[in-house]
């Protein structure tokens, strides 16, 4: 299996992705982008990315930032800035999206795009301003920020994986978001583990001591069987 950081451009921006494929599979595979946490690419992120090549995915976790993150306040500026401004969220994620098909042994008719944290946020706004998923899935994404209405069509499938003891998907922001899926006559899935809260799939967040963030391996282990099946209904076997 390879694995290579990709640098590329969005705008006046330089950002650099990292790739995850196993070319000894050959060409016509599904794409599956993968978005990052608060904190930008980070070992989480590649690791999922290779976690993905392994099952015969062509993985890319896209850079969202263009900068390293060396602080817990630089990263709520940065996501937040990208929050409040859809339309170069939009375009960063479609930059990352461009690099995925133009990988040679991605089959452009199958792309799907998966999200942590505020990847997770990412990814739930690809849904509904990107053409050509086939599915996204979000993993302990915040949702205390979703709108009251959203006219927008969403054009793929999507799958929400939330902790109920996630501080940032409190009950009525899981409410809020069913109300929104349905009205937007989605194929929408919003799994709820319990015991788990936020960041459940990643070992390192232990050590920031965060009351609500966590590790969780059983909710981990199920979340990522759940993508699994999402991908094997929407994108056919890698």
């Amino acid at each position: 299996m390879i694995g290579k950081d990709i640098a590329y451009r969005c705008g006046d921006r330089n950002l650099v992705g990292y790739l995850a494929n196993d070319e000894t599979r050959g060409p016509g595979r599904p794409g599956v982008l993968v978005c990052h946490q608060g904190n930008g690419v980070s070992d989480h992120t590649k690791e999922r990315a290779r976690m993905l090549a392994e099952l015969g995915y062509v993985a890319f976790a896209l850079d969202m930032y263009g900068e390293p993150v060396t602080s817990r306040e630089q990263a709520m500026a940065l996501l937040q800035g990208l929050m409040k401004n859809p339309p170069e969220l939009e375009t960063r994620a479609r930059a990352g999206l461009d690099v995925l098909v133009s990988q040679p042994h991605v089959d452009a008719k199958r792309l799907a795009a998966i999200g942590y944290c505020f990847g997770g946020w990412v990814v739930l706004e690809m849904a509904r301003s990107v053409d050509g998923l086939a599915c996204v899935v979000a993993f302990h994404p915040g949702l205390s920020g979703l709108p009251e209405t959203d006219d927008r069509k969403v054009r793929c499938s999507v799958m929400v994986c939330a902790g109920v003891e996630d501080p940032l998907i409190p009950a009525e922001a899981r409410e809020k978001f069913i109300r929104l899926m349905r009205e937007a006559g989605a194929d929408w899935q919003l799994l709820t583990y319990g015991d788990a809260g936020h960041s459940f799939t990643d070992k390192s967040v232990d050590a920031m001591g965060m009351p609500g963030f966590a590790w969780h391996a059983p909710t981990d282990a199920r979340s990522w069987a759940a993508m699994r099946a999402l991908f094997d209904e929407t994108l056919g076997r890698a």
